[in-house]
């Protein structure tokens, strides 16, 4: 028998969520810790030091969230995992899976800014992909994520060949500052030549268009 995991840092866990992470009813679990270092991220506490953020073994998680157990069956919802990138965590992820087996869905927001392992081990007990995908255009991305966009659209091309399009979204955001309308039409069209076929475009809110 494989030891149990230790508990691990989340910046937050939101409950009763709707029509915004994935089908039905959900809760949301981010996790601590983030590849990138993206300009306007929402969510800094993800790359502050951990000392102070709750911390949950895969079983005290489900223990937690389990409360929401019949809203989730009703619905066909279940636990969207953000942070953060939550596939960083793809061991974690398992674990949960094992404890709330098929009666959850479980739905990823990921960069897919990590191991090539790490998407395929996640496809294993993932039902939903929200990419991030950011930008088409490497200078951009990296000047607004500080990453390698290559290494995400490779990881995306993966993740469709293992799985197809049917449970994958891909969010394409207008970054005021970084990109434009012409940038993410032409990042749409690579998706959809990839063969996406649920493309979320948007503006990103920052302190100058709010």
């Amino acid at each position: 028998m494989h030891p149990k995991m230790e508990a691990v840092p989340f910046i937050g866990i939101d409950r009763h969520r709707l029509g915004v992470d994935g089908v039905g009813v959900t809760t949301l679990a981010a996790f601590h810790g983030c590849p990138l270092r993206c300009k306007y991220c929402l969510n800094h506490r993800c790359l502050e030091a951990p000392e102070g953020l709750p911390r949950y073994t895969p079983q005290q998680l489900y223990d937690f969230v389990s409360i929401d157990n019949l809203y989730f069956i009703a619905t066909g919802g279940g636990i969207c995992f953000g942070g953060g990138e939550p596939l960083l965590k793809v061991e974690f992820l398992t674990e949960f899976k094992q404890l709330c087996g098929k009666s959850w869905n479980l739905t990823a927001e990921t960069s897919l800014q990590v191991p090539r392992s790490s998407v395929e081990a996640a496809t294993k007990v993932i039902g939903d992909f929200i990419v991030d995908i950011k930008e088409g255009n490497p200078d951009t991305y990296r000047a607004y994520t500080g990453g390698d966009c290559n290494h995400a659209w490779a990881n995306l091309e993966y993740l469709l060949s293992l799985i197809g399009p049917d449970h994958i979204t891909v969010r394409v955001p207008l970054i005021p500052g970084y990109n434009d309308e012409t940038a993410t039409e032409y990042t749409a069209k690579r998706l959809t030549s990839m063969g996406v076929t649920h493309i979320d475009r948007f503006t990103y809110r920052t302190p100058e268009n709010s």
